[in-house]
């Protein structure tokens, strides 16, 4: 291996995420500290090196997933998949999300440059994470944050993410999962996840598993109410449009306290 570990990455990672990442990866590969597809710069691919080099994960295939504001990467440990979801760094996306650091504690202090609030979502993500996890909600197991990169349990099959409920079919007991997962958030994690809807939630073969908690604050948040009413409000629309009976806003939110 070069003695440069960036060498070691530009000959193996790189080629290997452009071979495998087409749909979501320009042709041009890395060009010095340009950012390709507003992810893989110098410095998030230095943060998957030493991710590699540390031990976290073995490796790293190809881009599963994108979003507004990130891109969901295959990673391994050993045997095992991982999920590493990479944010944007060259996004205004996150600027318009400061919502939801505003009244957390531990993010009342930051710098509005938009790489120190990426790396800040990153890590208000693996907390919130933690936090459901630790409380038995059913969410993607976090492994480690670092910088733009946390890494997490991988929900799927043979390399393929899980279907998320939007696109599934649904009944009764998806609904009274989904409730479940929301009111136990609340009360046993102290959490709103801000943006609870089908778009992020897995249906597996055995149940629903939420993602994307990057929103969630702490039930004392000053805003905390008003997302818990739209989060409620967001479901219920999506499952009167599956046909599926649905509580009131009011008698979810009671359920919560």
């Amino acid at each position: 291996m070069s003695d440069d570990p960036y060498s070691y990455i530009e000959t193996n990672l790189e080629d290997r995420l452009r071979r495998k990442t087409n749909r979501f990866l320009p042709k041009d590969g890395f060009k010095g500290g340009k950012t390709v597809n507003e992810v893989l710069d110098r410095s998030t691919t230095m943060t998957l090196y030493k991710m590699i080099s540390s031990g976290v994960i073995s490796g790293v295939d190809g881009a599963v997933g994108a979003g507004k504001e990130s891109l969901l990467f295959l990673g391994r440990k050993n045997d095992l998949y991982v999920a590493l979801k990479v944010y944007l760094i060259s996004t205004s996306n996150f600027k318009r999300r400061t919502i939801y650091m505003k009244g957390d504690p531990q993010f009342s202090r930051f710098r509005k440059n938009t790489r120190h609030i990426v790396y800040k979502w990153a890590q208000k993500e693996f907390r919130n994470l933690q936090m459901a996890h630790n409380a038995g909600i059913p969410v993607p197991r976090p492994i480690k944050v670092a910088n733009n990169v946390l890494a997490m349990e991988f929900i799927g099959e043979g390399g393929q993410p899980a279907p998320i409920l939007l696109h599934q079919h649904v009944d009764d007991s998806d609904y009274a999962q989904a409730v479940d997962i929301l009111v136990r958030l609340y009360r046993k994690a102290g959490l709103v996840h801000g943006d609870f809807s089908a778009y992020n939630i897995f249906k597996t073969a055995d149940r629903l598993v939420l993602f994307d908690l990057g929103s969630a604050v702490g039930i004392r948040h000053p805003s905390a109410q008003l997302f818990l009413k739209r989060d409620i409000n967001n479901i219920n629309t999506f499952f009167v449009k599956r046909r599926v009976a649905v509580k009131s806003t009011d008698d979810i939110a009671g359920e919560t306290l």
